[in-house]
């Protein structure tokens, strides 16, 4: 006869799945909603009952020992059926409440989820938004997020996805600068200005400039006196007239309706279509998520 799994263990192993895939407790703490402490204690006591070191540590890190990882995956297939039956009750309920977890960018969270959430929570007050920022890319499955709003390709194939409002890249600059420089025509004519480019944080890679120059997009680096690795401040870099810089239409606009920014080189800008909402499929149902996908579905 089989020993029935006790209570402990389960939560346990719960714990471990989720600390095996983040690499600390303090983060799989953060996605479970409890403390370090109590993801140390729960994984230590798993280790007693099951007879084996699931984690080698050290001060600085958190490994999965050879035993750790053979048993890590069957641990994450339990997490995920947990997470289904938590999904499966909230989707019985008609009216969305409880947390709704949201992975985005920076920028699309300031400019694209940010201004929606008053609108969002007075129609639906039960639901309590948790909106995590961060230019890294996470995964919304081992990290317990309900939804994510990225802009760019797409690479996870387990989640479910959505277009978004569609954007322009264009070229902007103050009006004190074009005022002492005469505004380019065309994209060839960026080397005689000075200007402001965007390195990512996560690669490292300056952001590639696109045109739409007759039939063809073309992509250009200019040589930029200033660099900065977070779109908003190429924002408030340009518009205290630090030359011309390429911002997108959506981070863009409340800057030129206060006259801050001009566009420039607009008949050379380029549309995109790739802002995306993405979901886990055991989110499918979830009155929350619904709701949330539907108010920014309505932006486009």
């Amino acid at each position: 006869m089989k020993e029935q799994i006790g209570i402990d263990r389960l939560t346990g192993l719960i714990a471990f799945a989720r600390a095996g895939s983040l690499g600390s407790y303090t983060a799989a703490a953060r996605s479970l909603g409890i403390s370090p402490s109590a993801v140390s204690k729960s994984i230590q006591r798993l280790e007693q009952q099951l007879g084996v070191s699931l984690f080698a540590r050290t001060t600085r890190s958190l490994t999965l020992t050879s035993e750790g990882r053979d048993l890590h995956d069957r641990a994450l297939r339990l997490l995920h059926a947990a997470e289904e039956i938590e999904q499966a009750a909230k989707a019985a309920r008609t009216e969305p409440a409880g947390t709704l977890r949201i992975a985005a960018s920076l920028p699309i969270g300031l400019h694209v989820i940010a201004p929606v959430l008053q609108q969002f929570r007075a129609l639906h007050p039960k639901v309590t938004i948790d909106l995590r920022l961060s230019d890294h890319m996470v995964d919304l499955i081992e990290g317990g997020f309900d939804l994510a709003v990225r802009i760019g390709d797409l690479s996870d194939s387990r989640l479910l996805s959505r277009r978004l409002m569609p954007h322009r890249l264009c070229c902007y600059a103050s009006p004190d600068y074009l005022a002492r420089r005469s505004p380019p025509t065309h994209p060839n004519q960026l080397e005689e200005h000075e200007t402001v480019s965007l390195r990512y944080q996560s690669s490292g890679q300056l952001f590639r400039w696109p045109f739409r120059i007759g039939e063809k997009d073309v992509e250009i680096v200019p040589s930029s006196g200033i660099i900065v690795d977070a779109s908003e401040a190429v924002l408030a870099a340009i518009s205290a007239g630090a030359g011309i810089g390429m911002a997108t239409s959506f981070m863009a606009s409340a800057w030129v309706k206060r006259g801050a920014l001009v566009p420039v080189l607009s008949d050379y800008a380029v549309d995109r279509h790739n802002i995306t909402a993405l979901w886990p499929e055991s989110r499918r149902s979830n009155p929350a998520m619904r709701a949330f996908l539907n108010a920014l579905v309505a932006l486009s």
